[in-house]
C-alpha cells in the first residue's frame, strides 16, 4: 500500500497523456513540427509511465523488475530528445532536418541495448531495485545521465533565450513554458540525491510539463500567431507594423507604430482593427476597401499607397498587408507601414528641379533659335526692302512716262512686267518669313500643351528644315532627309517638343564635325512594323562619343562641348521623349567613326 500514492499519480498522468494525445491526433488542423514534437513526447511518456506502473504492480511476481525498466527505457531515453526538440522549435518556429541530427540517437539506442543485455556486462546497473537507494549503478549510467541532463538543459536554454527575446507582451506564455521545463529537471535531481521512488516521479513531472505547455498554448494562444509573427517581423522590420489574429484583433505592434500614429498601447491592444476604424477612423483608412483587402490577403499579399495627416503634416506610406501561415494554416495578418514621406518630398524636389532644367533648356534652345531666325529673317527683309525700292523706282518711272510721246505701249508693258516680278519676289519672301514665325511661335508654347495632338511626318520635317536651315548653312553641313514612311503618317504629341529634341541632336551632330565643312547629317524616318513603332534616326560621321560620356549619357548631364556646353540637351531630350511621347532614345557611337541617335515612338493605331 505504500506505493499507492505513486500508482494514483501515475494513473492520473496516464489519463492526461491519453486525452492530450487523442486531442492532438484528431485535431482538424494540419500537424506542424511543434504538434508532432508534443505527440512524440506524449508517446514516450506513456511508454515510460506504463512500464513503471507495471513494475510497481508486479514487483512481487516472478517477472524481474529490471525487465520493465528495459521497456521503460524506450520512453525514458527518447523523452529528453523530444523535450529538446520542443524547446528549439519554440525558438526557431521551424527546424530544417539535417542528416547529422541522426547522431543524437546514438546514446539512447546504446542505452536501450545495454539495458536489455545488462545481465552479461552490468554496465548500466550492477544491482537494480525499484527503490533508488538500493540500486547500484554501472560505469555506463553516468553517460546516460549526462546525456539526459544535457538535452533537458538545452531544451530549457532555447526556451529561456526565446523568453528573454520576447518578454513583455509574451511574458506570461514564456514563464509557463520555462516552469514546465524546470519541473522534470528538479525531479531528476532529487532522484540523484537518493530520494525514495523519485524515479517514478519523472514521468509524472513530464505530465505537469505538458499541462503548463497546454495552458500556454490554449489559454494564451501561444502557437496561434506569436512565434511566426516575431520571426517574420521583429527580426527584420524597422518600420511600423501591427499583427492581427485570424479575427482581426490587434495582438502585437512595435514602438515605431505607436510613435508614428501617436497612439497609446491601451487604445489598440486586443482591439478589433475594423471596430477601431469604424469608431474614430484612427488611421484614416477606407473601411470598406480594408475589409475587402483583409479577405484577399489570405491568398495574395497586397501593397498600396496611403496618405494621412498627422500633427498637421501630411505623411505618405507604402502599406503591405500579408497573411501569416504555418503548415498551410492561416493564423493572422501582418500590416507593415513603410514611411515614404521623405522619399515623396525628395521626388517633388527632383520634379521641380527637372521642370526648371527643362525650362532652362527650352529657353536656351529658343535663344539659339532666335539667333538663327534673326539671320534667316535678315535676308528676306533685305530682299523685300530692295524689292520695295525697285517698285518705287518703277512707279516713279511709270508716272514720268505718262504723256511722254517717246514711251510706247511696249515700254509700259515692260514696266508692268518688272513690277509683277518684284511683287512675286516679295510674296515669296513674305511666305518664308511667315513659316519661320509660325515655327518660332510653336516653339514658344510650353511642353505641357497639346500633348494629345497629332501631326504628320511631313509637318515634322518641314519645321526641322525651317528652323535648322541657318545653322546648317552656316556650318556648310547638308541635312539628308530620308523618308521610309508615308509623309502623311501621323504621330501623337506636341510637335514643337519633338522638333526641339531633333534640332538639339542635329546641333550636336554639327558640333561633332568640329567645324569640318561639306559633311552630311542623315535624318531617317522609318517604321518598325514588328513593334508598331516609328524610328527617327539622326546620324553623323563625326568624332563619336568617348566611353565615359556613353556610360553617363541620359543618366547625368554630360557634354562634349567643354565650357560651351551645359549637358542639358540630351539629358532633357531623353526625359522629354519618355514623359511626353511614351517613347525612348537609344544610341550607337564609336570614337572617330560617328554617332547615331534613335528616337523610338509608338505608332498611332
Amino acid at each position: 500500500m505504500q506505493n499507492l500514492p505513486y500508482l494514483i499519480a501515475m494513473t492520473f498522468s496516464e489519463i492526461i497523456i491519453i486525452v492530450l494525445f487523442i486531442a492532438i491526433l484528431f485535431s482538424k488542423k494540419q500537424k506542424g513540427q511543434i504538434q508532432k514534437a508534443f505527440m512524440a513526447l506524449i508517446g514516450f511518456m506513456f511508454i515510460w509511465t506504463t512500464c513503471l506502473m507495471l513494475q510497481i504492480l508486479l514487483q512481487n511476481t516472478d517477472i524481474p523488475p529490471v525487465r520493465f525498466e528495459c521497456y521503460a527505457a524506450f520512453g525514458a531515453c527518447f523523452a529528453p530528445l523530444a523535450y529538446y526538440a520542443i524547446g528549439i522549435i519554440f525558438e526557431q518556429t521551424k527546424v530544417k532536418w539535417k542528416w547529422y541530427y541522426s547522431l543524437l540517437l546514438i546514446i539512447p539506442i546504446t542505452s536501450i541495448v545495454l539495458l536489455f543485455t545488462n545481465d552479461y556486462h552490468h554496465l548500466f546497473y550492477q544491482k537494480y531495485s525499484i527503490y533508488i537507494q538500493d540500486t547500484v549503478f554501472g560505469t555506463y549510467f553516468p553517460i546516460h545521465s549526462v546525456y539526459t541532463y544535457v538535452f533537458l538543459a538545452l531544451g530549457l536554454f532555447h526556451l529561456l533565450r526565446y523568453s528573454v527575446r520576447n518578454s513583455g507582451f509574451f511574458s506570461k506564455q514564456s514563464a509557463l513554458l520555462v516552469i514546465g521545463m524546470l519541473i522534470p529537471i528538479a525531479v531528476n535531481i532529487l532522484g540523484l540525491f537518493g530520494i525514495p521512488m523519485a524515479v517514478y516521479l519523472m514521468p509524472i513531472s513530464f505530465t505537469f510539463t505538458l499541462l503548463f505547455f497546454v495552458l500556454a498554448i490554449f489559454k494564451f494562444k501561444f502557437l496561434t500567431i506569436t512565434p511566426i509573427a516575431l520571426q517574420k517581423v521583429v527580426d527584420r522590420i524597422s518600420d511600423s507594423y501591427i499583427v492581427l489574429n485570424s479575427d482581426n484583433v490587434i495582438i502585437d505592434f512595435n514602438k515605431t507604430f505607436l510613435h508614428t500614429f501617436s497612439i497609446e498601447p491601451e487604445q489598440i491592444r486586443n482591439q478589433n482593427l475594423l471596430t477601431i476604424l469604424q469608431k474614430n477612423n484612427l488611421f484614416q483608412f477606407n473601411i470598406e476597401v480594408l475589409k475587402d483587402t483583409m479577405q484577399e490577403v489570405r491568398t495574395n499579399p497586397k501593397t498600396f499607397k496611403f496618405q494621412t495627416s498627422l500633427t498637421d503634416k501630411t505623411k505618405y506610406f507604402n502599406i503591405e498587408i500579408s497573411g501569416i501561415y504555418t503548415d498551410g494554416n492561416f493564423l493572422g495578418t501582418i500590416i507593415l507601414f513603410k514611411d515614404t514621406t521623405q522619399h515623396m518630398l525628395d521626388m517633388k524636389t527632383i520634379k521641380n528641379n527637372q521642370d526648371m532644367l527643362m525650362e532652362k533648356e527650352r529657353l536656351a534652345s529658343l535663344g539659339q533659335l532666335i539667333g538663327g531666325i534673326a539671320h534667316n529673317l535678315k535676308t528676306p527683309i533685305m530682299s523685300i526692302s530692295g524689292a520695295a525700292e525697285g517698285l518705287h523706282d518703277l512707279i516713279r518711272e511709270y508716272d514720268l512716262s505718262i504723256g511722254d510721246p517717246e514711251v510706247t505701249e511696249e515700254d509700259h508693258h515692260a514696266i508692268a512686267k518688272d513690277m509683277a516680278e518684284w511683287v512675286a519676289k516679295i510674296k515669296t519672301h513674305v511666305a518664308y518669313m511667315s513659316d519661320i514665325i509660325t515655327a518660332v511661335k510653336g516653339q514658344a508654347v510650353t511642353f505641357a500643351e497639346d500633348e494629345n495632338n497629332s501631326f504628320t511626318v511631313e509637318d515634322l520635317v518641314k519645321q526641322v528644315n525651317i528652323l535648322m536651315r541657318h545653322e546648317l548653312k552656316n556650318a556648310l553641313i547638308e541635312l539628308n532627309v530620308q523618308l521610309k514612311v508615308d509623309a502623311k503618317t501621323e504621330l501623337k504629341g506636341n510637335i514643337n517638343s519633338l522638333v526641339q529634341v531633333i534640332n538639339n541632336m542635329i546641333s550636336n551632330a554639327i558640333q561633332a564635325y568640329n567645324g569640318k565643312p561639306n559633311e552630311t547629317i542623315d535624318f531617317i524616318i522609318e517604321k518598325d512594323m514588328d513593334n508598331n513603332q516609328i524610328i527617327l534616326s539622326i546620324s553623323d560621321k563625326g568624332c563619336g562619343l568617348s566611353y565615359t560620356v556613353k556610360e553617363k549619357l541620359f543618366k547625368e548631364m554630360v557634354t562634349t562641348k567643354g565650357k560651351n556646353g551645359t549637358g542639358l540637351g540630351l539629358f532633357m531630350s531623353y526625359s522629354n521623349i519618355r514623359a511626353h511621347f511614351n517613347g525612348t532614345i537609344t544610341f550607337e557611337s564609336e570614337q572617330g567613326k560617328g554617332t547615331v541617335f534613335h528616337i523610338i515612338l509608338p505608332m498611332l493605331s
